[in-house]
């Protein structure tokens, strides 16, 4: 019933939102990428969920990390293929899929070469969100760049102003 209540509400707060995170789940993961990064190196993270009527659902989020303790070791963020199979292996284990990752970078939140070329899971629809400042703070949607993966090295910029229509981290997720 309560599920069926917040539905209701989120369907007119968030009508055409592509992505829900709970605000409580996102600021935990901007936390932790802050933390992790120690305000000097990239930090990133999956954020994991299912889709539901059309929607993906965030409800967990597993840092780079905690895949492969050498992620950090550039300052920027790479994973080994290792880290893909303990990935896949945990959300086996869960029941969840990989719905998006996010990382940080120093200052804009804007996509690399090496974010548009080397995408973190290489499969359409997959869902990149970068985080400005080392994450520091709690960064506003406008401020956060969102690429929607095409496939074939092709991306589609979901970045504010359009940013509020796809990502909702808000209470109604």
């Amino acid at each position: 019933m309560i599920s069926s209540i917040r539905a209701g509400i989120r369907g007119l707060v968030a009508p055409s939102h592509r992505i829900n995170c709970p605000r409580k789940t996102w600021r935990w993961v901007i936390g932790e990428l802050h933390r992790r990064g120690e305000n000097s190196h990239e930090a990133g993270a999956f954020l994991l969920g299912c889709e539901r009527w059309g929607r993906l659902q965030v409800t967990d989020a597993v840092f780079y990390d905690e895949l492969d303790p050498a992620a950090y070791a550039t300052g920027v963020c790479v994973l080994h293929g290792e880290a893909f199979a303990a990935l896949w292996a945990l959300c086996r284990k869960r029941k969840l899929t990989v719905l998006a990752d996010v990382h940080t970078h120093p200052r804009a939140a804007f996509q690399s070469e090496s974010d548009r070329t080397n995408p973190m899971v290489a499969r359409a629809g997959h869902v990149a969100i970068i985080v400005p400042n080392f994450a520091a703070g709690q960064p506003r949607a406008s401020e956060l760049g969102v690429f929607e993966y095409r496939g074939d090295h092709r991306w589609r910029d979901r970045t504010h102003p359009t940013t509020r229509n796809y990502l909702y981290t808000g209470f109604w997720s």
